[in-house]
């Protein structure tokens, strides 16, 4: 039984009108950034241990702040963060397949509150049994915990975010506003009109900075995607069907990527996602035998083990979903298809939130397998909807399939993160039912600003597919990937051929995967991992891969180390400032696009002035000065 920091005893003030304030607005900062971010990347990567770190920050200009307080508002400004993930993996493809014009307000806003809430809801009895009574390790609600009784203490951990901030804000102003470089490096040759040979590099230090967070085996797992890609992929494309006319090498890549060879990733998340259903049943039967046991032990008198009432929860999955329904009739004008989708998202909802908040004791939030079952759930409801509907309107069944993938999405996302959280919570001693409301105060005012968000992005940038408009756009890659599974099952334009190849890699790479296990081996290739390297962008998938080896790099440095205590600072002082480089990136692209969209530019050229070359020599900067502050610290 772990004993608590904060005794169940004391009582100290937690759930203020300042806690709730403060969370609320990094809850919208955090959730702003990440859905930048993730719109232009693919990916996003917990929010916590920021979220954390700052929360210390502003609760020093306050007096008689404790450190149950600062957990509450990392609770809720990690939401904001999560919720994001959930809309922009799934929304967006509404808007990139014309169903929508722009994020309809109140539908974005429902939507991403319900599947948030219930995502909470629905992990609320989990806790005693997951936390308390299995003991799950959660790693990133320990680390939490272990910054907050760090910061309890003093230190200056802040400067490190504050230093990564600063570096990736500059770096995004720079070549972003001032357009004095490029952010990309390309090259490409194709000899004989047969022999093609490629390389990219996305000059984000955002990028690498989530390589080395996620580490070098997952960063190397999402390299080799791009590597089947564009060293395998398209070079055998251009040798069976050859290389398009009048184009140069670097677009030839593209187009064949764009057009063919990037369905590769569709088959394999199609069959990874269906392989991370198998391999969570063990995971599913745990979960939903925690629920049970979970609920018959909510009443307690400990305050450290004060849970949400059960009656509460059951109402709340109740109320919310009504709305839901209404949101699926205004789009099918169906009622009996309305309420066998509502069914489908509780059911869907209930399971994948249940299968999160368990994953995320074993592996962490930011390894969860979201975007797989969410794609399953897409893939599933299409199918099912396609036998109910038929094919008289391709668009409304593929944007229903959708629909109710988002509120899956959104729900197994909060649910990682409250499991999380609510771990911190444990280890500190703070009363869980305070914590479960910061949650739901991190949703919905995540949610409240989450759809202007994403139309001034869209207004300013762009998402999705290029136009003459904006010719660089975010991409989206997972909306995208959703919307090719859900549109293609309606209209059955997909390039199946190319679809079948990438489940039959995706095949070869989970039976890879089993046989390292069997040999017990410390390198794992999840298979999602590979999925998505092989949908994103080669430039995506090498900055990526550079951040896990600069994370590989330090960890032999670790190593060498003497002294313990300077090494979990130098690991805690690498994960601030790389998510800083994120964050501040993030923070000043939108930024700019407000000033976009206000008409306000502070453009020096039309063309970058310095070049890629410039662009790379300044990341070749900032990496070099990451790495040997890290290990400066780490041989102390």
């Amino acid at each position: 039984m772990i004993k608590p920091y904060i005794s169940p005893e004391t009582k100290l003030n937690e759930l203020t009108l300042k806690s709730v304030i403060i969370g609320a607005t990094l809850s919208v900062v955090l959730g702003a950034a990440n859905a930048y971010f993730g719109l232009f990347s693919g990916l996003t990567v917990s929010a916590s241990i920021p979220a954390a770190v700052i929360s210390m920050a502003v609760l020093k200009a306050f007096k008689n702040s404790n450190i149950l307080e600062n957990n509450l508002i990392q609770t809720a400004a990690s939401a904001g963060e999560s919720l994001a993930a959930g809309i922009i993996f799934t929304l967006p493809a509404l808007v990139i397949m014309g169903y929508w014009e722009s994020f309809n307000y109140l539908e974005t806003t429902l939507i991403a509150i319900c599947g948030g809430v219930l995502g909470v809801l629905f992990t609320i009895p989990l806790r005693k049994a997951l936390i308390v009574k299995e003991k799950l390790a959660f790693p990133e609600g320990v680390a939490t915990a272990e910054v907050l009784k760090t910061g309890e203490k003093g230190g200056d951990s802040i400067k490190y975010l504050i230093i990564g901030s600063l570096l990736g804000g500059l770096y995004k102003f720079g070549f972003e506003a001032l357009n004095l470089w490029s952010d990309l490096f390309e090259k490409a040759i194709l000899l004989k009109e047969r022999y093609y040979l490629y390389f990219s590099l996305n000059l984000s230090p955002a990028l690498v900075a989530v390589g080395y967070i996620v580490g070098l085996n997952i960063s190397f797992l999402v390299f080799l995607g791009g590597v089947i890609s564009w060293y395998v992929g398209i070079p055998l494309y251009i040798l069976l069907r050859g290389a398009p006319e009048e184009l140069s090498a670097v677009q030839i890549g593209g187009e064949i990527w764009s057009s063919h060879i990037r369905y590769l990733g569709v088959g394999a998340m199609i069959v990874g996602g269906l392989w991370a259903l198998v391999g969570l049943r063990s995971a599913l039967e745990a979960a939903l035998e925690a629920f049970k046991k979970g609920s018959k032990s909510l009443s307690t008198t400990s305050r450290t083990e004060l849970d949400t009432p059960m009656s509460w929860v059951l109402i709340g999955i109740g109320v919310m979903t009504i709305p839901i329904f209404f949101i699926y009739l205004t789009l099918i004008k169906d009622v009996p298809i309305t309420l066998f989708m509502s069914l489908i998202m509780i059911v869907a909802g209930f399971l994948f939130s249940a299968v999160a908040g368990y994953m995320a004791g074993l592996v962490g939030s930011s390894n969860n397998p979201i975007s797989g079952v969410t794609i399953a759930t897409i893939l599933t409801t299409a199918l099912l909807l396609l036998l109910l509907m038929g094919t008289s309107d391709p668009a409304k069944g593929a944007a229903g399939a959708i629909l109710v993938g988002a509120i899956v999405c959104c729900a197994a996302a909060i649910a990682g993160d409250n499991m999380q959280d609510l771990k911190a919570g444990h280890i500190l001693g703070s009363t869980p039912r305070n914590q479960q409301i910061m949650q739901m105060v991190g949703v919905v005012s995540g949610a409240l600003l989450i759809a202007p968000i994403l139309n001034l992005l869209l207004a300013s940038k762009g998402i999705g597919l290029p136009t003459l408009l904006h010719p660089n756009p975010l991409s989206a890659p997972q909306a995208t990937l959703m919307m090719s599974v859900a549109s293609g099952i309606f209209g059955g334009n997909l390039p199946w051929d190319i679809i079948v190849i990438g489940g039959f890699i995706s095949v070869l790479i989970i039976l890879a995967d089993e046989y390292l296990k069997r040999k017990k081996s410390n390198f794992k290739m999840p298979v999602l991992a590979v999925a998505v390297g092989l949908y994103l962008p080669f430039e995506l998938d090498s900055s990526i891969f550079i951040g896990g080896l600069i994370a590989w790099l330090l960890e032999k440095g670790y190593q060498k180390a003497q002294n313990s205590t300077s090494v979990d600072q130098a690991k805690n002082a690498g994960l601030l400032m790389a998510s800083g480089l994120i964050t501040g990136e993030a923070l000043i692209g939108i930024l700019i696009a407000i000033l976009t969209a206000v008409q306000w530019s502070f453009s020096i050229s039309d063309d970058p002035l310095g070049g890629s070359l410039i662009g790379l020599l300044i990341l070749t900067v900032i990496l070099i000065y990451f790495y040997q502050m890290v290990s400066k610290i780490a041989k102390k």
